[in-house]
């Protein structure tokens, strides 16, 4: 949980100076001609209504978590489609000094102006299946699996915070006696208890392997609403994701090209639309051609701030770096409230949570007002060319 202690307030409250000149008449000016101001001014009324906006800025020191990114890895021993978990991500921690903007109460912005990292986060890994076939395998109460990661962490109880009683290696058996949000109860012969999902899989080669099933064109544009819940995962097949964002004339840089199916594989992760994701990325970046896209590979002006937009942006090694790490974000930070399960072993910090529509995370994610009807257009874009 995020710990913060105020150590400056400064309020400015919008006013106006209102400086009334009055220039005397003539001596032989009759004061009964002056003709009286047909709109006359309400000082008090202006004075009340301008004070009624209170701009209230707030220095804080705060302990937050620092994200871990995820490595992807292709791995042809696996079928298509297939994504496992080959090493847990552990999120760091740094103190950091952020200034909060409120606006009648209400957080307007947040800008970190001094970070110290205390731990270092650790990356996640995942296996991404590149060989024959489809794998639509989802593990069922009952199944018999084996651990994917090279050490996946038994938890006492369903939650992240829950005390660790220990260790699984890669490739140690377990059987699953419940599915709870985010987690297996599991048993083994090492030990009982919870483990993170993502991280098993069947080895049963009667196990669903088919091809997988894709909603039709129509049936997913019948869907596109600008008021449709973000928080929902698309449908897109990864077929359908290259077909929308696969050698676009937008598209001069190949960048979207190139990663189409990281799009895919963040909405199969964390259940976020998928689309929703790409449509930010071009907005924010102009296909992939701004500064901070090409310099940085942060397609999302991630970390980009009005008084700083370049310097504050993060850098990632790749694309598909940012790509994951935004999807979680929204997720975590925008799309859920507080204490909500997201993805994993995670649960929702809710910090900027207004609804999980467009209209909603624009009110603290951009400073513009039209955000959310770019991004829209985009997405509206992409769906109808399926």
């Amino acid at each position: 949980m995020k710990k913060w202690v105020v150590i400056g307030r400064i309020c400015v409250t919008l006013g106006i100076v209102v400086i009334l000149a009055f220039i005397a008449a003539p001596k032989n000016y009759a004061v009964s001609e002056i003709k009286q101001n047909k709109y006359p001014i309400n000082l008090e009324q202006i004075l009340e209504q301008n004070t009624q906006i209170t701009t209230v800025q707030e220095l804080a020191l705060e302990i937050m978590d620092v994200e871990y990114t995820t490595q992807y890895q292709e791995n042809s021993e696996l079928p298509k489609g297939t994504i496992q978990m080959a090493q847990e991500g552990k999120n760091g921690t740094q103190k950091a000094i952020t200034v909060k903007s409120y606006e009648n109460d209400e957080l307007v912005n947040e800008e970190i102006v001094l970070n110290d990292i205390t731990k270092i986060a650790i990356d996640k890994v995942v296996e991404i299946g590149t060989g024959s076939g489809h794998n639509n395998y989802k593990v069922k109460v009952g199944d018999t699996c084996f651990v994917t990661s090279s050490t996946l962490s038994v938890r006492m109880e369903p939650d992240i915070k829950s005390e660790k009683i220990g260790t699984l290696q890669k490739d140690t058996q377990v059987h699953v006696v419940a599915i709870e949000d985010g987690w297996y109860k599991i048993t083994s012969q090492v030990r009982n208890g919870y483990v993170e999902q993502g991280a098993l899989t069947n080895r049963d080669p009667n196990a669903d392997y088919s091809a997988s099933s894709e909603y039709s064109a129509s049936e997913l544009q019948s869907r596109l609403d600008f008021g449709m819940d973000m928080n929902e995962p698309s449908d897109f097949s990864i077929e359908q994701f290259k077909q929308v964002l696969e050698n676009d004339p937008y598209d001069q840089n190949d960048v979207f090209t190139e990663n189409a199916e990281y799009f895919y594989y963040a909405e199969k992760q964390y259940d976020i639309n998928g689309i929703f994701l790409a449509a930010i990325a071009i907005h924010e970046s102009g296909w992939g051609t701004s500064r901070i896209a090409n310099d940085k590979n942060n397609l999302f002006g991630y970390g980009a701030v009005d008084s700083n937009p370049y310097g504050g942006a993060y850098s990632f090694e790749t694309y598909s770096e940012g790509i994951d790490l935004l999807a979680r974000v929204l997720k975590k930070y925008y799309l859920n409230p507080e204490g909500t399960t997201v993805y994993g072993a995670d649960v929702a910090n809710g910090k900027f949570y207004n609804g999980p529509t467009l209209s909603a995370v624009n009110k603290i994610y951009a400073s513009d007002k039209n955000w959310a009807n770019g991004v829209f257009k985009w997405m509206s874009y992409l769906y109808n060319k399926l």
